[in-house]
């Protein structure tokens, strides 16, 4: 009988505790792991289990640079950049969390865009020699000739990133929307920049091949 009685206290005990289980391992985001990545089944809803986003207003994340990666889901956690939604979704990442799902995406083949040719020939005369009338400097000079980036400087891989997802960055450091750009690089360049300009080059960006 008194044998009886420990093994149901154990069982109970055992009960009682796995929905404080459940709670520990959803507060680490075990719950939302893929692949063993916490948290990569919920940033895949919007960016693809790959990490070439199907929705253009939405970063490809695939090739990026590991710690790229890192540093703006930092800032997005410290809203030193805002992104409504990304603020919520950094919020309970640990820094070993960003470095797992940064080396998960850095690691993933950008799938590739193609340029709407109409706006292509100023898109790439904007990104390879920029126009010099109203001081916007060329963007290869640190993206790179073939948009590969600077992953030493932390300036991203833009080739085949999504034309409506670049064309809003540039728009977002124009207004100052976004101000994580060291030492407002990318907000004294956008401010240049006329929406025609804006819309050409990111179209050719998403051209370039990755």
């Amino acid at each position: 009988m008194k044998k009886f009685a420990v093994v149901v206290a154990a069982g109970l005990a055992l009960a009682l505790s796995l929905p404080v289980v459940a709670e520990e391992k959803a507060a680490t985001g075990e719950s939302e792991s893929l692949y063993g990545v916490p948290w990569l089944k919920k940033c895949s809803g919007c960016h693809g289990k790959d990490g070439n986003a199907k929705n253009p207003k939405r970063a490809k994340l695939a090739g990026l640079d590991k710690a790229y990666i890192v540093k703006q889901l930092q800032e997005f956690k410290a809203k030193k950049r805002i992104d409504k939604d990304m603020n919520k979704q950094a919020a309970p990442l640990s820094k070993a969390e960003m470095e797992q799902l940064a080396n998960y995406f850095s690691n993933q083949p950008r799938k590739p865009g193609m340029a709407d040719e109409t706006v292509a020939e100023l898109g790439e005369s904007i990104y390879r020699a920029g126009n010099p009338a109203t001081g916007v400097p060329a963007c290869a000079a640190c993206h790179g000739p073939a948009g590969k980036g600077n992953p030493a400087a932390k300036f991203p891989n833009l080739a085949s990133q999504h034309a409506t997802y670049v064309a809003k960055q540039l728009r977002w450091f124009q207004s100052g929307e976004r101000a994580n750009d060291a030492g407002k690089m990318m907000r004294n360049i956008a401010i240049k920049m006329n929406p025609k300009e804006i819309e050409a080059v990111s179209q050719y960006i998403q051209g370039l091949q990755p």
